[in-house]
């Protein structure tokens, strides 16, 4: 039996900032980092691997608070927690003092992602499957028999979502076939970050068309003539047949929001991402209502399926944009997804970070395969920043996604790149000392 001897436990850290990847009006220089977790077993099995994304300092808080869960699952057996993934992650998240500190958000919740990721990437590699797989192939019960849904009964029960799995059980085979043989649809913020000058804003633009790619997103929120002029230079170099989203990263005030997104109407932005405070739901409702025909865009900040209940209880967004890492784990994305297609709220997670598009393709799958059986209105995002510090990274072709096929959650880094990047004293961190 596969027990669980140790949980090593890394603070990994990207000098990003330097090239100022990832820049946006609100984080203006971010060195995409990971609070990163390891599980050693007793046997020989495959290790489990998980991490969250933070972008640098305060990394090392989520460290401490992974260092709190760790005896929560060391001398376990990965058998204890599979057989009833519900009960278990009721149970990672209800210790009842470090619930305190939360509950079910901020610091213990980011650790809480990397802890239950890394049991299932733990899990899937046990099973000879890429994590997509292993969901897709549960049946309806066995499926839900893994999530809470503590709290959100009242959006969704356990029964309306063994309907909602079964409804898409007859075309999963195909709609399988089909991502194995067409990819998943991707987008790309690569080109659009805010610190990027003109010239470098053109030639990735350029360079992303060259490759396939249709759906482009723009980092906005600073001076509203500079992010028309930017807007306008992107149309110059996509056209007008492609897709463009805007992206304003929690920056502005709800009646600022309608009136700067008026003013950017003429470029014909598919969503406005983010526009104000992550946690205001009825100030994102508000907006919705007043920017239509623009759709509103959120979730990489919302921190649970409590939140995310509301925003689709009070119709305040048309994407639903969950994070990886900042739910508590893929229990709680499942839920999440499961919400989502009952209120029918395209999912469109979020990508911009470290190891984040290598868990998302996996969700995104999952979603199209067995639960919502459509590709309308859904794209994921990419982001084409350290994906070479995996090993099973992410595989693009001419704008879509490649389906994993290794087994587990495709986030184990290479040996030589935690090495080099952890802080403060890998090498990739000695030029600042």
């Amino acid at each position: 039996m596969t027990t669980i001897t140790r949980v090593e436990i890394q603070d990994i850290r990207f000098p990003t900032s330097r090239s100022l990847d990832g820049s946006d009006a609100m984080n203006a220089a971010p060195d995409y980092s990971a609070a990163y977790v390891i599980l050693h077993t007793d046997d020989g099995s495959p290790e489990g691997h998980g991490l969250t994304f933070t972008i640098g300092r305060g990394n090392e808080i989520v460290v401490t608070a992974l260092h709190s869960l760790a005896p929560l699952i060391e001398g376990r057996s990965l058998a204890s927690m599979t057989d009833n993934m519900g009960n278990f992650w009721r149970e990672i998240t209800g210790d009842s003092q470090l619930r305190w500190i939360g509950p079910d958000k901020g610091a213990i919740h980011l650790a809480t992602a990397a802890i239950v990721n890394a049991v299932w990437d733990m899990w899937a590699k046990n099973e000879g499957k890429p994590v997509w797989k292993l969901l897709v192939d549960m049946t309806p019960e066995q499926l839900v028999r893994c999530l809470d849904f503590r709290f959100v009964t009242d959006a969704l029960t356990p029964e309306e979502a063994i309907c909602l799995l079964r409804r898409q059980s007859a075309g999963k085979a195909a709609r399988e076939a089909e991502m194995r043989s067409d990819g998943y649809p991707g987008y790309t913020t690569s080109a659009g970050w805010l610190g990027y000058s003109d010239e470098k804003v053109r030639g990735l633009a350029r360079e992303a068309l060259a490759e396939g790619w249709t759906h482009f997103k723009q980092k906005i929120g600073g001076d509203i003539d500079e992010d028309a002029r930017r807007a306008a230079l992107l149309r110059e170099e996509i056209g007008w047949d492609n897709v463009l989203m805007m992206d304003a990263n929690q920056v502005w005030e709800v009646d600022e929001t309608v009136t700067k997104m008026r003013r950017l109407a003429e470029f014909d932005p598919l969503w406005i991402e983010e526009p104000t405070s992550p946690d205001d739901i009825l100030g994102h409702a508000e907006i919705r209502h007043r920017v239509a025909p623009i759709g509103v865009a959120t979730g990489e900040h919302c921190h649970n399926k409590v939140m995310f209940k509301q925003f689709f209880q009070a119709d305040a967004i048309d994407y639903c944009q969950l994070d990886a890492a900042r739910l508590g784990g893929l229990n709680e994305v499942i839920l999440v997804v499961l919400m989502a297609a009952k209120f029918g709220v395209p999912i469109c997670p979020h990508g911009g970070g470290v190891g984040l598009c290598e868990y998302t393709q996996h969700i995104s799958l999952f979603d199209y395969i067995a639960v919502s059986g459509s590709l309308e209105d859904r794209v994921l995002e990419y982001v084409d920043h350290l994906h070479e510090h995996f090993i099973d990274p992410v595989v693009i072709n001419r704008g879509r996604y490649q389906v994993p096929e290794a087994p587990g959650y495709s986030i184990a880094m290479h040996a030589e790149s935690q090495a080099q990047h952890r802080f403060p004293e890998g090498a990739a961190w000695q030029e600042d000392a």
